[in-house]
């Protein structure tokens, strides 16, 4: 039951990422809110192992303790933060922030490296809460925030710009205000892209009526 519950909250958290989030949140934010959220969730359902120690304390009617329960509420609040955050909008931002030459080979870079640390974590998380217990939990939950400085002073935002300006959008420095700098010079050359064709169409139009 507690496995559907998971895949439930997954889905509907997925579709809510799919038509509002991604485009309205946009991918600094996401990444920053989820890794905070995700953060605070993991430091939370370690800190109850490490006081309640449920493993010393088994109940003999197979029922979760209130402790437990809020436990197993907050990894559940945590999957709520994370499908949203680094689960998926990585992928749209590795989609987006390569250049057209090397987009393809850069997104398959990006797929092996991926799924390489998914073979990592799977094949070395039962040794690691074999060896450190409930310090699991605090480990990633300190990589969550340290993410958070990463995504903050390194990664620019990349909704709404062209794959044509990726490469001027990662000149800018800082990177957390190359997207507001970027979309102010967007603005300004369509203004003088306008106003050169009104221009032109305004000569074209005199020259005729001269002619006529």
């Amino acid at each position: 039951m507690t496995t559907g519950i998971f895949g439930v909250i997954k889905t509907v958290v997925t579709f809510v990422w799919l038509l509002y989030l991604i485009d309205n949140l946009g991918r600094r934010n996401l990444l920053m809110i989820g890794a905070i959220g995700g953060s605070l969730c993991l430091w939370y359902v370690g800190g109850y192992i490490a006081v309640a120690k449920p493993e010393k304390h088994p109940r003999t009617d197979g029922k979760l303790s209130g402790g437990g329960i809020s436990a197993m509420f907050f990894f559940y609040l945590w999957t709520a933060f994370y499908t949203p955050s680094w689960n998926g909008t990585p992928w749209v931002y590795n989609s987006e922030m390569h250049n057209q030459h090397v987009r393809v080979l850069a997104q398959a870079f990006a797929a092996c490296n991926n799924w390489f640390w998914n073979f990592i974590v799977a094949r070395f998380t039962p040794q690691a809460f074999t060896a450190m217990g409930f310090g699991v939990y605090f480990l990633f939950a300190s990589l969550m925030i340290l993410s958070v400085f990463f995504v903050y002073f390194l990664m620019p935002e990349t909704k709404g710009i062209p794959l044509e300006s990726m490469d001027r959008l990662f000149e800018i420095k800082p990177p957390r205000k190359a997207h507001s700098t970027l979309v102010a010079e967007l603005r300004i050359q369509e203004e003088e892209f306008r106003s050169a064709n009104q221009l032109a169409a305004e000569k074209e139009d005199v020259s005729y009526h001269e002619k006529v």
